[in-house]
């Protein structure tokens, strides 16, 4: 069982920079690949931003693309963080992590940006952008 810290959420204006980390409980994320997700009040579950088991690939959603940096620390139990920069009011909602344990041989977007491919997801912080 992995359990699954996020922090780094806070209250921050528009144009301002917040990196979330999730980094395991227990253990390493090793081989893991890690996504993030966000809900906004009234919405569904939307991708944000995911890294493959193998760090070959990341992945964005079109509205955080150039804004949002996916990364993993290999030197720090493998914490994956997210690098939010140029934040919008649109940014607000509570953001996920997500480990997939599963290290298939071969994947695409699509798979990571599934919230089914996930074993594990962290309980959530909350990113709120003033405009």
């Amino acid at each position: 069982q992995v359990q699954l810290v996020e922090s780094g959420g806070g209250l921050v204006q528009a144009g301002g920079s917040l990196r979330l980390s999730c980094a395991p409980s227990g253990r390493t994320f090793s081989n893991y690949g890690v996504g993030w997700f966000r809900q906004a009040p009234g919405k569904e579950r939307e991708f944000v931003a995911a890294i493959s088991w193998s760090d070959r690939n990341t992945y964005y959603t079109d509205s955080v693309k150039g804004r949002f940096t996916i990364s993993r620390d290999n030197n720090a139990k493998n914490t994956v963080y997210l690098q939010m920069n140029s934040l919008k009011a649109e940014d607000t909602a509570v953001y996920y992590c997500a480990a997939d344990s599963s290290r298939p041989l071969a994947y695409s977007s699509s798979y990571y940006k599934e919230g089914r491919s996930y074993d594990y997801w962290g309980q959530g912080t909350q990113v709120t952008v003033s405009s």
